[in-house]
């Protein structure tokens, strides 16, 4: 039987803060939107502090499963737990993107320095700055660019 050899996936690792809202809508349409349109990347999705997310209940934010599902986006069973980002999650990364510059830069430098130059930001705020209608628009908007971008980029 003769394998089929695909080039390798280009992986984009989404960072916030407790990787329960922003990063997970993120990675959702990220790699719902790359399945779409056929491009060789895959999306993850981690936290810088962990034990900063007390406020998380569950598996992932509802306002996330909520617009997931005004999008038709449905997730597998289980869903899983937010994740603490670990060296190994920035080296299995083609493309970085920290949510929130001004929130999210200085998390980085002190825990990852070896990374901090490698980094993209975006400025979506979370919950306590912004509401969760205009912070989820802006990364759907986003990560759309993004994928649009990869898709242009795609055969050269």
């Amino acid at each position: 039987m003769t394998q089929l050899h695909l080039p390798p996936a280009h992986q984009v690792l989404f960072l916030c803060t407790g990787n329960y809202y922003r990063s997970r809508f993120a990675e959702i349409i990220f790699s719902t939107l790359a399945e779409k349109k056929h491009i060789p990347w895959t999306a993850a999705s981690r936290g810088l502090r962990m034990t900063m997310g007390g406020y998380n209940i569950g598996p992932i934010s509802p306002l996330v499963l909520a617009a997931l599902a005004e999008h038709g986006i449905s997730l597998r069973l289980p869903i899983r737990h937010p994740q603490q980002a670990t060296a190994m999650d920035f080296q299995a990364a083609s493309l970085i993107i920290g949510m929130d510059e001004s929130e999210h830069r200085r998390m980085i430098v002190e825990s990852f320095p070896q990374y901090a130059d490698r980094i993209e930001y975006w400025h979506i705020h979370d919950l306590d700055r912004s509401g969760s209608e205009a912070a989820l628009t802006e990364i759907e908007t986003r990560v759309r660019a993004l994928v649009d971008h990869l898709l242009d980029t795609k055969g050269k």
